[in-house]
């Protein structure tokens, strides 16, 4: 009889402890779902700006949430260009990647502009950055304007018109479900609402 007065308390308290999220409220649900990259996958995209405190401030939450995700989780980080100034930082971001130096650049480029109060915006200051990453000048000069940068500016452009973005730092479930710190209440609740949508869509 004991064992299951146990279980029952077990029981209450978890559902006490459940947390009901409500579209509208805690997360937002796209008009218009937009087309992942791989269905096989729940897809959870990042938007955000290197320049944005709030971004940088919710890096290191970001990092310890990535690194507890699940094998069937797709997890891309995108610099938003809402701005004519974010355009540097974001193109920085692409150079990195077709680089194969983002894993290493990618926090010391938020240090860069938050702790070290440099705006890394000129290619001069931007290719003496990488250039302590093994980046050549020429590289730089390849990846900065290059053919694939420019399409992936473009490509971001049109998903941030389709998730309907209008500040950073926001994340989309799925190309159905946009959320943020505000809307969820907080960093840590946002987490649980992003988690809680990746259970939604497994389920679906």
């Amino acid at each position: 009889m004991k064992w299951l007065l146990a279980l029952m308390t077990v029981v209450t308290l978890q559902a006490a402890n459940a947390t009901n999220y409500v579209q509208g409220q805690h997360y937002v649900e796209l008009d218009y779902p937009v087309r992942t990259n791989n269905p096989d996958k729940v897809e959870v995209v990042e938007l955000f700006w290197y320049g944005c405190p709030h971004c940088f401030r919710l890096e290191p939450g970001v990092e310890a949430w990535k690194a507890g995700i699940a094998e069937d989780v797709d997890f891309q980080q995108i610099p938003a260009v809402l701005g004519r100034s974010w355009e540097p930082h974001a193109r920085a971001f692409w150079v990195a990647t077709a680089t194969g130096v983002l894993e290493q650049t990618h926090q010391a480029f938020f240090n860069a502009i938050h702790l070290d109060k440099k705006r890394m915006v000129s290619e001069g200051e931007l290719k003496r950055f990488f250039a302590a990453y093994g980046v050549s000048e020429a590289q730089f000069d390849q990846h900065y304007r290059g053919f694939a940068t420019e399409s992936r500016l473009k490509q971001t452009e049109s998903r941030i018109n389709s998730y309907g973005i209008q500040g950073v730092p926001a994340f989309i479930v799925n190309g159905k479900y946009r959320v943020s710190a505000s809307s969820a209440g907080g960093e840590q609740a946002l987490f649980d609402v992003i988690n809680f949508l990746i259970e939604k869509e497994r389920g679906a």
